[in-house]
């Protein structure tokens, strides 16, 4: 190799390395869906604290609005939806790293009424929600797209009490809306996951439902392919370290 090829190489060795390190200070944009806001802010803190000039910001909304942004060109470099098909949408399409992809996280599914409610429902075949509503409102996330909505009307009709409650909807635009709705006294009822009643002191846990009555909740998490930040790996790593499960622990997740 001559003087000038080796000097024009190392040059663009050095150039790709400074590009690198320049977009390592970059932050890293986690979209995630809405269940998972404290478990994961405190892991992303805890990593920017194991991680030197390290930066996370996340962006927490519907697995649907997520993936349909992301879809649509939205600078994320990680996604971790609240169920399968909505990562399989964006595998589908070619918009998740080949081999990048792990399933995280499950929860339950949990019937709440406001704290100060004396409701003693318990879920089984044909409870009777739809009398304990009476003209209130049952509040979920929109089962047309939301993956805390579509568990719900799952279990709903595994139970055969869907076509009683249907038309006494709150529908929310995520799980943490249809959580308000009920925090609020807006509803006598919401179905939303065991963790999100966990959180919040103004709602409480009437029963859970058998995990038998809908699919699995599982929550998987993927490098998206338009990503070329160099710490998104790193990160990926991290959610299943034994310091991050201890936090999704925390917060009543079961890690997988």
């Amino acid at each position: 190799m001559s003087f000038a090829t080796r000097r024009a190489f190392l040059l663009s060795v050095a150039a790709a390395a400074l590009a690198n390190n320049a977009y390592a200070d970059e932050p890293l944009t986690v979209f995630a869906a809405a269940s998972l806001q404290e478990s994961l802010t405190d892991i992303g803190q805890a990593f920017e604290r194991r991680n030197r000039g390290a930066r996370v910001r996340f962006s927490f909304a519907a697995s649907s609005t997520l993936a349909r942004q992301i879809e649509q060109g939205a600078p994320a470099d990680l996604f971790v939806s609240a169920d399968e098909p909505w990562m399989d949408y964006l595998e589908e399409r070619g918009l998740l790293c080949a081999g990048g992809r792990i399933d995280l996280l499950s929860n339950r599914l949990a019937l709440v009424a406001p704290a100060y409610a004396r409701a003693t429902l318990r879920i089984a075949p044909g409870f009777p929600l739809a009398r304990a509503l009476g003209q209130s409102r049952l509040a979920i996330a929109d089962p047309a797209s939301v993956p805390a909505g579509r568990y719900a009307e799952a279990a709903l009709k595994s139970l055969g009490v869907w076509n009683d409650v249907q038309m006494k909807l709150a529908r929310a635009e995520n799980v943490r809306a249809a959580l308000a709705f009920v925090a609020r006294g807006e509803a006598s009822f919401g179905i939303v996951y065991a963790t999100d009643a966990r959180i919040e002191p103004r709602v409480k846990i009437v029963d859970l439902f058998p995990e038998a009555t809908h699919p699995r909740i599982l929550y998987p998490a993927a490098i998206v392919n338009a990503s070329a930040h160099p710490r998104a790996p790193a990160f990926l790593a991290a959610l299943h370290a034994q310091w991050a499960r201890a936090i999704f622990t925390r917060y009543g997740f079961s890690p997988l």
